[in-house]
């Protein structure tokens, strides 16, 4: 029997959060950043709960998960101080010289290594790094950047999917449940190689025509000690990122949560590498991202103290103890399908809650937390706006669109229609399998 009764807080919180949500996914037709919709709602929602009394400015307060906020923080100046030693870009060259105009070795490549990066460090910022480089290497080859820049893209999501650092709705599912960064890659590692193995085969398919073009054969060879611009800098990033990945794995060991690593390996970065600019490094974290977070954090907090959400999740209850194993399979499709068409983080957001309250009826929800992450992280590769990095490439496929007066360089919805969302499918298919062959392992309590 359901013990939740639908009531006026419950109703009026559920519209604040529908309202909000509807603002930040029809963000391209209003010309509103989603953050300002978040921050709003956030408000809206204190204001309303401490009128009807069921939320307040500390609730709020309480309902921010920091351990998220300070992880990206910390990540997003780690990174903002790698990127101008010329590291990255160096990487690529490298890359590009060991391929030899052998176009589906670049893909390989060029993907392998934006994938690898995105264990590490968010896939917004992977191909912010990699996207120009692949336009310029393309370019030099005088090949069309699109089947790369869509691996990039693909890639980077897909790789993402694979660690608690990876991608933003990783970090939140894994605070929320309590989840180490060695238990998250031990679940999703395996998942994640099988689909990345199954995309690359899928675009080998899907850009046969593009593949078998004869580029240009350029010599890479010394653009890696050209573009290396602070040698000593990045040297001492890749060593401490190195201790970072031993000290997430055994962060619990320690007491720790994970934003208190990327933390020290932020501030030892900063005394190893003395000339590093700190109103440079700061001044380039993504405030409005953190924002955007903040702001959902307080949101979804606001329709807890109504229980709604447990609401909700008590009238799924009963399809979750009748068939776990599908209700899991059909979470991950289900999450993939609205993360195709909006943003994963506030879908992410919204389900949380209604896991752990079904969670909280004692019915054993540990599968349903692992195909949420797979779901939401691979889902994004379905169309051109399933994801931030995808815009991110689109756009630069545009903008070079408009400067070479080729409207072939640009990634069109269309394009995004055949090429990556079958590899979405590819990965989904090879996502259902795995998580039915090894079931048991992933619905054994964490």
């Amino acid at each position: 029997m359901n013990e939740y009764v639908l009531d006026t807080p419950m109703l009026l919180s559920a519209i604040i959060m529908g309202v909000t949500f509807i603002g930040i996914f029809t963000e391209g037709l209003h010309g509103f950043h989603r953050t300002k919709f978040a921050m709003l709602g956030a408000l809206v929602m204190i204001i309303v709960g401490q009128i009807y009394g069921f939320y307040s400015p500390s609730l709020a307060i309480e309902a921010i998960d920091w351990n998220v906020v300070f992880l990206l923080g910390a990540m997003m100046t780690i990174v903002s101080i790698m990127i101008p030693t010329g590291g990255f870009e160096a990487l690529a060259y490298k890359i590009a010289y060991i391929s030899k105009g052998r176009l589906y070795l670049l893909m390989i490549l060029m993907g392998t290594a934006v994938a690898v990066i995105s264990l590490m460090l968010d896939n917004v910022t992977t191909v912010v790094i990699f996207g120009p480089i692949i336009v310029l290497i393309a370019t030099a080859l005088k090949v069309n950047p699109i089947p790369y820049l869509l691996t990039a893209a693909l890639l980077s999501d897909t790789g993402g999917v694979a660690t608690l650092v990876g991608d933003p709705p990783n970090l939140m599912i894994g605070s929320a449940k309590g989840i180490d960064f060695n238990t998250f890659f031990l679940h999703m590692g395996g998942v994640v190689l099988i689909a990345y193995i199954a995309t690359v085969f899928a675009l080998k398919f899907l850009f046969r025509k593009e593949l078998s073009v004869k580029p240009e054969i350029i010599d890479f060879s010394k653009q890696g000690d050209i573009q290396l611009k602070d040698k000593d800098t990045w040297n001492i990033s890749l060593w401490v990122l190195g201790l970072m990945v031993v000290l997430f794995i055994f962060h619990h060991n320690f007491g720790w949560d994970a934003w208190m690593v990327a933390t020290l390996g932020l501030t030892l970065i900063l005394f190893l590498a003395p000339t590093i600019d700190m109103d440079g490094a700061f001044g380039t974290i993504e405030i409005t991202l953190l924002a955007f977070f903040i702001s959902l954090f307080v949101i979804v907090g606001g329709v807890e103290q109504t229980h709604f959400l447990e609401y909700i999740g008590s009238n799924i209850e009963p399809f979750v103890k009748s068939d776990l194993m599908m209700a899991t399979i059909i979470l991950m499709w289900v999450s993939a399908i609205f993360s195709a068409m909006i943003d994963n983080i506030p879908f992410t957001a919204a389900m949380i809650p209604i896991i752990s309250g079904i969670e909280a009826q004692g019915i054993p929800a540990t599968p349903l937390w692992w195909a949420l992450a797979i779901g939401v992280g691979m889902g994004g590769n379905g169309t051109h706006l399933g994801s931030t990095a995808n815009v991110f490439i689109v756009t630069l496929s545009e903008r070079l669109a408009k400067k070479k007066n080729d409207p072939s360089l640009a990634i069109t919805p269309g394009v995004w229609f055949k090429k990556g969302t079958p590899a979405m499918i590819v990965t989904l298919v090879a996502s259902t399998v795995v998580f039915l062959l090894f079931f048991d392992f992933f619905a054994k309590p964490i």
